[in-house]
């Protein structure tokens, strides 16, 4: 499919670890646009930035997407989508990304890998992951695991490190046993409209306030979510001033 999706990216002004996050300058320019780029680069039919701040509206100008502002009280940035779509009056089946405003590498062919599998598996969500390749990332609880059925269905994600390799872990869990069974999820998803607004209306599932993930309320109500490997490496996004410090370096490697 090319260009037959939208992107929406969500962008809270006040984050909790990085105040002002769209607006922080990496390469002298703000986040918020860095990212706009990427969904740009990705071929979508439209890109939108759902925002509560009129500052990141005035960052965005001229950038060649539109900008829907949305309220100031939404718990996920799944939610403001939910309001961007209803703003933009999309029909039910238009596929919409949800790119994270936090992801200034994310590759256009991982953001148009996203939209494909979900056309191809029919599935009411999709998502992309990558391969595990060191026992640290399994066993850390902010890299996200990803269980997956013979079809590439999700059984289940988790901070946690799943599946647990039992008899190799009761010897040595210095290194990670051989296989290939782990995959890291990366949070950019692909809904429906319609599912995404059916999705955003559930109640909050016992899973999900467990792991605090949010994709855990599809499971849970019985929603089918596709994963994929990713096609190109998602670096990791700006969550913190640290990670922005990263991310400057990267640029400046970059040239």
């Amino acid at each position: 499919m090319t260009g037959d999706f939208v992107v929406v990216i969500p962008a809270r002004h006040d984050a909790s670890r990085l105040p002002g996050k769209p607006l922080c300058l990496l390469a002298g320019e703000p986040l918020v646009l860095h990212v706009a780029r990427r969904a740009l680069a990705a071929g979508a039919r439209e890109v939108w930035v759902a925002t509560d701040d009129e500052r990141v509206v005035r960052a965005l100008d001229g950038a060649g997407v539109r900008v829907a502002m949305t309220g100031r009280d939404h718990a996920s940035g799944t939610d403001r989508l939910a309001e961007c779509a209803t703003q933009a009056g999309w029909a039910d089946d238009t596929v919409v990304v949800n790119l994270q405003g936090d992801e200034p590498f994310a590759p256009a062919s991982g953001i148009r890998r996203v939209a494909t599998l979900l056309v191809e598996s029919d599935a009411d969500m999709a998502t992309l992951a990558a391969p595990i390749a060191d026992v640290d990332t399994l066993l850390d609880p902010n890299a996200v695991k990803v269980v997956v059925d013979a079809s590439g269905l999700a059984l289940y994600f988790s901070r946690a490190p799943v599946p647990w390799p039992r008899d190799a872990f009761m010897n040595d869990r210095t290194r990670l046993p051989g296989g290939g069974h782990w995959r890291r999820h990366i949070g950019i998803y692909a809904y429906r409209c319609g599912f995404l607004k059916c999705f955003t209306a559930l109640p909050p599932g016992r899973l999900e306030q467990v792991e605090a993930l949010e994709q855990l309320r599809a499971l849970e109500a019985g929603f089918r979510i596709a994963v994929a490997d990713t096609p190109e490496a998602f670096p990791p996004g700006v969550d913190t001033p640290s990670d922005l410090a990263r991310a400057e370096a990267r640029v400046s490697e970059r040239g």
